[in-house]
């Protein structure tokens, strides 16, 4: 059937690809089925075969074979890339391929711009990132790497409401910046005459939560950091953060093993993935190792800032840019540490000096109860016991006034903690990294549709 000049404006009662081909199974070559199907998408190839037009046509289920025969179609009016709607009835061609085969044919999108290599799909990663559009219309894989992020989302979400935590939604645009090292974006908000920060961390609005008596709350949201770009770190980010009154970060470790061992198994069927050529098993229990003990045995562990200069000068490490102790320790656990960390990982017990929101620990007021975990070579997240008395974090942000990137302080949580808050265990997990160890994606840019780019 010819398409008109003014394309419908809907197409109602659509069945997905995937069922139709469903239905297509059971036939015999050349059988038709009874039923009548309505399937849309984008026609990815035409082939012309006398008084026979054959068209993929593609949604996000699959792909299906159209055959539309003249005599009852009339004359086949699409081009490469239209989005066209058929009516029909499911079978097999006589070679078996699962097809519909048409009644009618009707463009309802026309494409006028030359697609890509569509045998090929998209293979200009520059390109693939700057028009997604084109990487999600001819790459198959593209398109499913993005409906399995969707679904790690809604896995994520449903643990988490099943386990009795709240969602919630705190301040993007905030007076204060906390919650991380982190250099914040700043922007001006013309009516309230002052300037205000991307958040960098949803943290220490969550906790004020706590305190008002939520106990259990968590936000999956977008942070900002106006920082570096490489294959883990987006300037943009999605970020899980959670916190639960009564806990500590021992059960918060059981928790993180669970919700990624729950979610693996709901979206993937098993817990055993592949990332960066290293098969990672995610089946909890994790390894546990302390942060001194890793340094330990790289012969990286000192207090003192000279002689962690000087011992990693002498590996070849430049730390030009790492101005104190706290950023020298830091960067020898990433350098020598993370990277080693394949198989999942919790690292605890932190110095003081790296965790401004965390509890001492008991035996050693010097270390506190911080964990991160890992898995193929780089951190997903980060948890602490909180500190849930206002003169010990008072405390602690003005010993971290003094660091680089310090946290500079903040009086109004301060003040919330001073009501009162209960023992709590608060972590955060990365998202965008979570789906890159479940796809087996090695970059960032490949789980996140609209990257920064230069």
């Amino acid at each position: 059937m010819p398409s008109t000049s003014t394309p419908a404006k809907r197409f109602p009662d659509r069945d997905e690809i995937a069922a139709v081909r469903d239905e297509c199974e059971p036939l015999e070559a050349g059988q038709a089925g009874e039923t009548v199907r309505r399937i849309a998408g984008r026609a990815m190839a035409r082939r012309d075969m006398g008084k026979l037009v054959f068209l993929d046509v593609v949604d996000r289920t699959g792909r299906l074979q159209v055959i539309c025969e003249a005599a009852r179609t009339g004359e086949i009016d699409v081009l490469l890339g239209d989005v066209v709607g058929v009516t029909g009835h499911p079978g097999r061609a006589r070679r078996g391929e699962p097809s519909l085969l048409a009644d009618t044919v009707e463009v309802l999108s026309r494409n006028t711009q030359p697609l890509p290599d569509t045998f090929h799909g998209v293979t200009d990663v520059e390109l693939r990132y700057r028009k997604r559009h084109l990487d999600l219309l001819v790459n198959e894989q593209t398109r499913a790497d993005f409906v399995l992020r969707s679904r790690v989302v809604t896995a994520v979400r449903g643990y988490l409401d099943r386990e009795g935590f709240i969602e919630v939604e705190t301040p993007v645009l905030q007076p204060r910046y906390g919650g991380a090292f982190a250099r914040p974006f700043v922007t001006h908000h013309n009516e309230l005459e002052r300037d205000l920060y991307l958040r960098i961390a949803t943290e220490l609005y969550l906790k004020r939560l706590i305190v008002g008596g939520l106990e259990r709350v968590y936000e999956l949201g977008k942070d900002f950091r106006n920082e570096g770009v490489s294959f883990k770190h987006n300037p943009e980010f999605t970020m899980l953060e959670w916190y639960e009154a009564y806990a500590d970060y021992r059960d918060t470790m059981v928790r993180i093993e669970t919700l990624v061992e729950t979610v693996a198994q709901e979206i993937l069927g098993r817990t055993a993935v592949t990332f960066r050529g290293h098969e990672v098993e995610l089946k909890a229990p994790w390894a546990r190792l302390r942060f001194v003990e890793a340094l330990e045995a790289k012969e990286l562990w000192t207090r003192d800032e000279a002689g962690l200069r000087a011992r990693l000068t002498e590996r070849g490490v430049e730390t030009d840019a790492d101005s104190d102790w706290t950023q020298l320790v830091d960067h020898a656990f990433s350098h020598f540490v993370e990277p080693e960390l394949i198989q999942p990982t919790i690292v605890y017990d932190y110095p003081v000096e790296l965790s401004p929101f965390a509890r001492a620990t008991d035996g050693d007021p010097m270390l506190t109860e911080r964990f991160e975990y890992f898995a193929g070579g780089m951190e997903l997240g980060n948890a602490f016991s909180e500190i849930n008395d206002a003169v010990t974090q008072q405390e602690r942000f003005e010993m971290q006034s003094g660091h680089v990137d310090g946290e500079r302080g903040d009086p109004d949580y301060v003040e919330a903690l001073s009501y009162g808050m209960p023992p709590t265990g608060g972590l955060g997990f990365g998202i965008d990294r979570f789906v890159m160890l479940l796809s087996g994606r090695e970059t960032i840019r490949d789980v996140v549709l609209f990257p920064a780019l230069r």
